[in-house]
C-alpha cells in the first residue's frame, strides 16, 4: 500500500527469469525433490512393516508357524536379476542426463524388457512362500512385505513403459529426459529397498 494513500502500488517487476533454463537434471529439478519425498515416504513404510515383522516373530512362540519356510529358489533369482537390472539402469541414467535420446531409447526398452521378465518371478515367489495371508500373522505379513514391494515394481514397470512409449514420439525431448532420469532414480530404489526385505522374508525364518 501507498504510505500516503490507500490505494495499492502498482506492480513493479525487480526482475527477469527468462534467462532460466527450461529444465534441470538432479536437485535443481522439482521433479527430483518430489522424487526424494516419495522416497521418504515410501521408505518409512518399508521400516514400519518390517518392525512389524520382527515384532510378531518375538510374540509367537514358533516362527514360521508349522515350519512354513519359503523357497529361497524364486527369491535368490529375483534378486540376482533386479541386481543386474542396475547396470543398464545406471547407463539409461546417464544418457538421459546427457539427453541422449538415441541411447535412451535403448536404455528404456532394455529397462521395460527386464522389468517384465521380473514380474512372473515374483509370481512364483508368492507361490514359494507356501503361506496365505490369511493363514496366520506370518502369512499377513510376509505376503504383505512382499506385496509392497510388488507394487513399486508394477509401478515402476508402468512409468517406464510410459516413458519408452513417449520417447518414439514427437514428445521426445526436454521434460521428457528429466522424467526419465527419475524414473531411473526411482528403479534404483526399488533395487536397493529389496535387499533387506529379501532378507527379512527368506531368512529370518530360518534363523529366529
Amino acid at each position: 500500500m501507498n504510505p500516503h494513500s490507500n490505494e495499492p502500488l502498482p506492480p513493479q517487476f525487480m526482475g527477469t527469469l527468462a534467462f532460466l533454463p527450461p529444465h534441470a537434471h538432479g536437485n535443481r529439478s522439482l521433479t527430483w525433490w518430489g522424487m526424494m519425498g516419495i522416497v521418504a515416504i515410501e521408505s518409512t513404510a518399508f521400516v514400519l512393516a518390517v518392525a512389524t515383522y520382527f515384532y510378531l516373530a518375538t510374540h509367537s512362540r514358533v516362527w514360521p508357524p508349522h515350519e512354513a519356510r519359503p523357497d529361497l529358489f524364486a527369491g535368490t533369482l529375483f534378486t540376482i536379476v533386479v541386481v543386474l537390472s542396475g547396470v543398464p539402469n545406471y547407463w539409461l541414467k546417464r544418457a538421459a542426463e546427457a539427453e541422449k535420446l538415441r541411447q535412451v531409447r535403448i536404455g528404456l526398452v532394455v529397462m521395460s524388457v527386464a522389468a517384465i521378465v521380473l514380474l512372473p518371478i515374483r509370481y512364483y515367489e508368492f507361490v514359494g512362500l507356501h503361506v496365505a495371508w490369511s493363514d496366520s500373522a506370518y502369512g499377513s505379513i510376509t505376503v504383505t512385505l512382499l506385496g509392497l514391494h510388488t507394487v513399486h515394481l508394477i509401478t515402476d514397470l508402468y512409468d517406464t513403459l510410459v516413458l519408452t512409449a513417449l520417447m518414439f514420439t514427437k514428445h521426445a525431448k526436454g521434460r521428457r529426459f528429466v522424467d526419465t532420469a527419475e524414473n531411473a532414480l526411482y528403479w534404483n530404489f526399488v533395487i536397493l529397498a529389496w535387499l533387506p526385505i529379501y532378507a527379512v522374508i527368506y531368512f529370518a525364518p530360518r534363523l529366529l
